[in-house]
């Protein structure tokens, strides 16, 4: 087998993880659409022609911007509590309830709090997707193509972002709704054919149900080949192995080990740069972006433009991620990211002082740059290295208490965010997150390990 083969995702024998990997991002694509949904029906509700029976303020819009993050934290700690006591697959299960009724009360808002609720119940079914779906990823995908199915999880989100957008700019209000219904839907039904990760079925001693599931994401109906029969024997020796250096319960010991110091210091500054860099924010805010730049574009065309770069750029991410490695991409990304919001924040500054229409396209050329370069690697990967820099033993609930400290993170920004833009004006937004995504670069360049082909089950 060629190199190019053993990284191909339609290889014969992994066709069934990257199966697997497009059936339980069903719903962080759904995520994606309840994320984009929010920045062009921001401006409908706003307006006297406003859809609902109510209008929304600056107050209301920056609550319903910082709710996703309250959600995210309930979704984080709902599903560390459950995810080695429940397996993978009842938290997978799990997410499709929630997802679904987040469109019915935005289809029945009466008042703002309706909305309040949906988006709080889109926070939560992304706070939880965002921890079990890329640990469910990477214990049922082979390590050389482990980066590039996880990676499929932004992928997957930001081409949600894009219909998100699509569907709540071009259709009614109330339109929208029923077409994202179907995907809570067609999410919980073809995870019904999905088995337990081989690992988690180990680590619970079942190994005839480990057994059939390893032969399932390997593409094997009857007995196993000799070489795989080999990668089994040695996925559980390493369990058994992990288990046995395990047995003494997981204390506040374990945590304060130096790789786990490390590791933390290296997720916290992850997340930070993540949430400063302000591409989060930009991509919930995109449309008010636009206004406050003074762009005479469409709005909302940009938007949508923004939206497909999205997907570009963690296409790329999904590409390269197994071929040059995490941390390469990383610092072209945080690099990236900080020099475009310097020269947009300059841009807009001069815009104020001088007159610049003429040039009405840079807002849209310079977010085009950023939002690419930041879906590279900050985002693209945010998941991918958080999951791989924990060593094994604490790896469940490092993963856990990274994103519930991320979605505090997201309540704070999504709730500053519209604030700063309406009290210091875009420039000074964007000089602050260019500042956030410089001293992560610096962090990165000096400290962040390269993750490539690390083992999910030894340190």
């Amino acid at each position: 087998m060629t190199k190019l083969e053993q990284y191909s995702l339609l290889n014969a024998r992994t066709r069934y993880q990257l199966l697997a990997t497009i059936i339980v991002n069903i719903i962080t694509f759904g995520h994606g659409v309840g994320v984009g949904w929010l920045s062009p029906t921001l401006s409908k509700i706003q307006t006297p022609d406003t859809p609902l029976d109510f209008q929304v303020g600056i107050a209301e819009i920056s609550w319903l911007g910082s709710m996703l993050g309250l959600g995210s934290l309930l979704g984080n700690l709902t599903i560390a509590f459950l995810l080695e006591r429940m397996g993978r697959k009842f938290c997978i299960y799990l997410l499709a309830g929630p997802y679904a009724c987040l469109w019915i009360l935005i289809y029945c808002a009466s008042n703002v709090y309706y909305l309040y609720v949906a988006r709080f119940l889109c926070g939560f079914t992304g706070g939880a997707g965002y921890l079990v779906v890329p640990i469910y990823i990477s214990e049922v995908a082979d390590s050389r193509i482990r980066g590039s199915l996880t990676s499929m999880v932004m992928l997957s989100v930001n081409l949600g972002v894009l219909v998100g957008y699509i569907l709540s700019t071009y259709l009614a209000y109330h339109i929208v709704p029923f077409l994202a219904i179907i995907l809570p839907i067609a999410y919980f039904t073809a995870n019904l054919f999905l088995p337990e990760t081989a690992p988690y079925l180990l680590r619970r001693s079942q190994l005839n149900a480990a057994e059939t599931s390893f032969r399932y994401y390997q593409n094997q109906k009857a007995g196993m080949e000799q070489v795989s029969k080999a990668n089994f024997d040695e996925l559980r020796l390493a369990i058994d192995s992990q288990q046995t250096r395990n047995q003494t319960a997981l204390s506040y010991r374990d945590l304060i080990t130096k790789p786990a110091l490390k590791a933390f210091a290296a997720s916290i500054v992850l997340s930070t740069g993540y949430q400063f860099s302000g591409i989060f924010s930009f991509i919930n805010y995109m449309s008010t972006i636009f206004d406050a730049s003074g762009s005479i574009l469409d709005v909302n065309i940009c938007t949508i433009i923004i939206g497909v770069v999205q997907i570009v750029g963690v296409y790329t991410s999904t590409i390269f991620v197994d071929i040059i490695g995490r941390r390469i991409l990383m610092l072209i990304s945080t690099l990236g990211v900080a020099l475009g919001c310097i020269v947009f924040g300059c841009f807009t500054y001069f815009g104020q002082l001088y007159d610049v229409s003429y040039l009405n396209w840079v807002p849209l050329v310079l977010m085009i740059i950023i939002i690419y370069l930041g879906n590279i690697g900050l985002i693209g990967l945010f998941f991918v290295v958080l999951v791989e820099l924990f060593p094994a033993k604490i790896r469940s609930l490092a993963t856990s208490m990274s994103v519930v400290f991320l979605s505090v993170l997201v309540f704070g920004t999504l709730k500053l965010f519209p604030l700063l833009l309406h009290y210091f004006g875009i420039s000074i937004t964007m000089w602050f997150s260019a500042a956030s995504s410089l001293l992560t670069f610096v962090y990165f360049l000096l400290f962040l390990p390269e993750t490539k082909g690390k083992s999910m089950i030894q340190d």
